[in-house]
């Protein structure tokens, strides 16, 4: 007989004894169980891979109190079989990610305790899907990071891994990137890589993947500062990936980019990249340079040095249960030293929303964020961006705006794909291509929304939010101009007024009003807002929305 303590890991739905967490599923024996008690138990598993979208982590051995009991090595091979047979019942797999012996009870005999990953593609989804934002200052090796990741070969120390990545010729002769691009690392169900090593299609790899990590790769120079800000607003990241260089450590942009990311509350792990460069006692002043930045008043984060495979996987778990865990890697792009580590922290990592969110968000009305806007031959005007919620259809008939006069605009979507392949139905959360046949390009800009005519969708010139000044070198007052970043909007506004003050100072707060300068926009009650001007900074979210009157807000 044995003990098996199992549980989620899918942002709410986890179910260990954690300081504040929910207590313990349950206490089962999971050797020879009866046919009825086996049916019992594989239905139990089917409803937390429900649970947590697809992915359940179980710990055998462990009591329902969080007590180190460990089976002997009969037990454990016995629960093992057992707990493949329920997953093969339910369709999913099962993969060891750790094991360790326990002393219990001065027990002479070997015990031992397992953690095992049991994964199931949902089934009215074709993967499940992460989205990870990768940030750094400029030459800390990001680019080169992806490259090596997606397509299964190291780099020769000269960037060769990140060419395939670059989508403009001045990137390719730069090394630096200017654009938001985009790459795909798939895992199978037992957990194996899915890349571009084995010559793959992007629709092959889809196919394969049972889990899919999407890194947004931004620009790490500071004049490119607004495109990184655009693609943290608007494509919605689950994570974010700080790289730093080794042998230059916290330098440039990255403070920067490591406050944006903590101001929109983007979990963030921190990846130390070219210690081949250097020796082990610069690498160690790195990762040291970091935790104490990470310590600091502002972040109040616990760094969490990833050394070992155990680690990784203790990394991937506590990292979503606590918003103050960072996880660092200190790995080669060009010997591959522990880049076997940074693939099992993102194998096991887990969705921050659980079924029950994602289900929410799909009742409501469809809301379709337009990030970028293409120009493809032989099939028409395409766009790109993020479902916000609802869901959206093959042939389904939304409304797209506001246009510079604040009207909507009717139009079809024709096919969708994702992350390069087909797809019929697009969720809420999910991003993906639409085409939109013979529509015209010119009346589509960067920050409209394309929504159910059903929505009768508000749209605004004047604004109030809730900020807090992060920086400034003099005064910030009424007239004040600001570049306003919220979601995919991205425009400058004036500012109108401050409610209750003459002008704020750096680390001052006060509810203000702005005015859009050019067109109105769709803006969401509680969205967060990101403003800056030069070296002014300042974050927020939207307290009120002065809507432009209806009547004026639909086209033919």
């Amino acid at each position: 007989y044995m003990l098996i303590h199992g549980f989620l890991w899918g942002g709410i739905c986890y179910k260990k004894t954690w300081p504040g967490k929910s207590p313990s599923y349950f206490s089962l024996k999971l050797v020879n169980p009866t046919q009825y008690r086996f049916e019992h138990l594989a239905t139990q598993l089917k409803w937390r891979l429900q649970e947590g979208r697809g992915e359940a982590v179980y710990q055998i051995g462990v009591e329902d109190n969080g007590l180190l009991v460990g089976l002997t090595e009969a037990d454990m091979k016995a629960s093992l079989n057992t707990l493949k047979k329920m997953a093969e019942k339910v369709g999913a797999d099962i993969t060891l990610l750790r094991e360790r012996e326990v002393d219990y009870d001065s027990d002479r005999n070997t015990r031992k305790i397992a953690e095992v990953l049991v994964r199931k593609v949902p089934d009215d989804q074709q993967f499940l899907d992460l989205r990870v934002a990768v940030l750094g200052n400029v030459d800390s090796g990001k680019s080169t990071l992806l490259g090596v990741l997606t397509q299964g070969e190291l780099d020769n120390g000269r960037g060769r891994a990140r060419l395939n990545l670059f989508r403009h010729l001045h990137e390719i002769q730069t090394g630096r990137t200017s654009s938001i691009s985009f790459e795909i690392l798939g895992f199978n169900s037992k957990g194996e890589v899915v890349n571009y090593s084995e010559s793959r299609t992007a629709e092959e790899i889809c196919e394969s993947s049972s889990k899919m990590i999407t890194f947004i790769d931004l620009a790490g120079h500071h004049k490119y500062l607004k495109t990184t800000i655009f693609g943290l607003t608007s494509y919605c990241p689950d994570f974010a990936m700080l790289v730093v260089s080794a042998n230059t450590g916290i330098a440039g942009t990255t403070r920067e980019h490591l406050g944006l990311a903590m101001a929109l509350k983007v979990p963030i792990f921190i990846v130390v990249s070219k210690v081949d460069l250097c020796s082990r006692g610069t690498v160690e002043r790195t990762v040291r340079q970091l935790e104490r930045v990470l310590k600091q008043p502002g972040c109040n984060k616990v760094p969490m040095v990833v050394l070992n495979p155990d680690d990784a996987v203790s990394a991937a778990q506590q990292f979503t249960q606590s918003t103050c865990i960072t996880p660092i890697f200190t790995l080669s792009s060009v010997s591959g030293e522990n880049l076997d580590l940074l693939k099992v922290f993102l194998n096991i990592l887990p969705p921050l929303s659980n079924s029950k969110e994602q289900e929410e968000l799909m009742q409501q009305l469809t809301e379709f964020q337009v990030d970028e806007i293409y120009s493809v031959p032989d099939v028409g005007t395409v766009v790109g961006g993020t479902l916000y919620s609802g869901m959206c259809r093959e042939g389904e008939r939304l409304v797209v705006g506001p246009t510079d006069e604040g009207r909507f605009l009717r139009l079809k979507v024709g096919s969708i794909q994702r992350n390069r392949s087909a797809c019929r139905v697009l969720r809420a959360g999910q991003a993906a291509t639409l085409a939109l046949g013979n529509f015209d390009r010119s009346l589509l800009r960067k920050g409209m929304v394309m929504v159910s005519p059903k929505m009768n969708p508000t749209i605004c010139c004047q604004f109030e939010a809730a900020i807090v000044l992060l920086f400034h070198a003099k005064t910030f007052r009424r007239g004040s101009q600001v570049t306003i970043h919220v979601g995919n909007v991205r425009q400058t506004a004036t500012v109108e007024c401050l409610h209750g003050k003459d002008e704020l100072r750096t680390g001052e707060r006060a509810v203000v009003r702005f005015r859009f300068i050019k067109h109105p926009e769709y803006l969401r009650l509680g969205a967060k807002l990101l403003f800056r001007e030069g070296v002014t900074k300042g974050i927020g979210h939207v307290t009120y929305v002065e809507a432009v009157r209806m009547m004026t807000a639909w086209g033919t």
